[in-house]
């Protein structure tokens, strides 16, 4: 049976995540930021705010993106002074990522931002259900 677009929720789900896209890219804009350098800097300033200094692969982890395109956009969060590699004590090769006082102003603004887009996106379905839906879908095996 072939169903109608309207009827594909991977259909939906495709147009539901654009329309957020677009409303996450219009909160960040005016704070010159896209969506991957909000996501690198809230997860940085929220690891640092509970002394976690991660490496760039740590970070990746934590915020589900790529290794080398994670590497990318941190080099341009520190071109904006947003944050800092510091040689890791432990191991030179690596660099620990920290957020600077322009990361640290920064990133809780955004994130009211984004978690008033969100507010607001969601505000059809009880968070719960919503947190629920999303997390199944995130981590099915989980």
């Amino acid at each position: 049976m072939t169903l109608k677009p309207g009827d594909s929720p991977g259909f939906l789900l495709w147009h539901a995540t654009l329309r957020w896209q677009r409303d996450i890219a219009a909160a960040l804009g005016p704070l010159n930021l896209t969506h991957v350098q909000f996501v690198l800097l809230a997860c940085t300033w929220w690891m640092n705010t509970h002394d976690e200094h991660p490496n760039q692969l740590t970070l990746a982890r934590q915020a589900g993106t790529d290794v080398k395109m994670t590497s990318q956009v941190l080099r341009a969060l520190e071109t904006k002074g947003l944050i800092k590699r510091e040689v890791d004590p432990g191991d030179t090769r690596a660099k620990r990522l920290r957020v600077t006082s322009a990361g640290a102003e920064l990133a809780p603004r955004a994130i009211a931002a984004v978690e008033d887009v969100d507010a607001r996106f969601f505000q059809p379905v009880a968070h719960g259900d919503a947190v629920t839906l999303l997390s199944r879908l995130a981590n099915p095996e989980g």
